[in-house]
Parts: structure tokens; C-alpha cells; sequence
């Protein structure tokens, strides 16, 4: 009986020991199968970077619009490429539409010219555009005429009285 439980026991520990040699053939096989990523290759490119244009708008003078893009090099696949692009509708467009500049206050009015006028500097400039640092600009002043001197009220109430005396 001894001998039977014997052979068991041994089978019993057998059997284990093979799954346990089955599960790590498993495992290494697993690991083997798994491809290690080659690190990216850095592309040696002949290629210039990109010069842009300005935007063009599809209608009237702002809102979407596309630019052209263009590079050089001799081993470029792509060479020249179409960018959506959009002018903001409230940008001063005298300056270039791609242009945003931060304006000071009104300066006081002229009189020999009968302008006033204010500077901005750049703000921001869309697409590496090619503005200036600063811009002055200038609109007419306006009427000049000297306000009327109003009545006093107590003589506007004596006026309204006689009239009403007089109907």
C-alpha cells in the first residue's frame, strides 16, 4: 500500500514538474515572439524648411483662405503644399492682414494739419509674416467748433412759463 502512494505521490510530482517546464516554454516563447521596436531613425533630410506665403482668401478680404507652401532640396518628395488658412475679419488690413498691432490712445488734434494720429507696435504676427516693429497712423480730427454756452435752467422754466401765459 506504501508502494502505491509512493508511485502517486512521484506521479503526482511528476506531472507538476512538466507543467511546470510546459508553462515556461510558454513564457519564453511568448518573449521570443515580442519583437523589440528599433529606436527611430533620425531622417538625414536634404530638404529646406518651409517658406509660406501670405494667406489669400477664398471671398472678399478675410475670413478662410489658403497659402502656398514651397521647399527646396533634391531628394524632397514633396516640394510644394496647400495650407488652409484664416484672417481674422477685425484686423487693421492696412498694415497686412497677417499683422496685429497694439495701438496707444488718440493723441491730441493737430491744428495746423487738422489730424490726430497714434502709433502701435507689433502684437503678433501670424505665419512669420513680415511686419513692422511699429506703425503710426492718423484720421481727421473732426468738427472743432466751440460748445454752445447752454442756458441756465431757471431761465428756461421762466421762458416755458410766459409761453404757456401767452396761450
Amino acid at each position: 500500500m506504501q508502494s502505491q502512494q509512493y508511485l502517486q505521490q512521484r506521479r503526482k510530482l511528476a506531472a507538476a514538474f512538466l507543467a511546470f517546464i510546459f508553462i515556461l516554454a510558454a513564457v519564453d516563447t511568448a518573449e521570443a515572439g515580442k519583437k523589440e521596436k528599433p529606436e527611430k531613425k533620425v531622417k538625414k533630410s536634404d530638404c529646406g524648411e518651409w517658406q509660406w506665403s501670405v494667406c489669400v482668401p477664398t471671398s472678399g478680404d478675410c475670413g478662410l483662405g489658403t497659402r502656398e507652401g514651397t521647399r527646396t532640396g533634391a531628394e524632397c518628395k514633396q516640394t510644394m503644399k496647400t495650407q488652409r488658412c484664416k484672417i481674422p475679419c477685425n484686423w487693421k488690413k492696412q498694415f497686412g492682414a497677417e499683422c496685429k498691432y497694439q495701438f496707444q490712445a488718440w493723441g491730441e488734434c493737430d491744428l495746423n494739419t487738422a489730424l490726430k494720429t497714434r502709433t502701435g507696435s507689433l502684437k503678433r504676427a501670424l505665419h512669420n509674416a513680415d511686419c513692422q516693429k511699429t506703425v503710426t497712423i492718423s484720421k481727421p480730427c473732426g468738427k472743432l467748433t466751440k460748445p454752445k454756452p447752454q442756458e441756465s435752467k431757471k431761465k428756461k422754466k421762466e421762458g416755458k412759463k410766459q409761453e404757456k401765459m401767452l396761450d
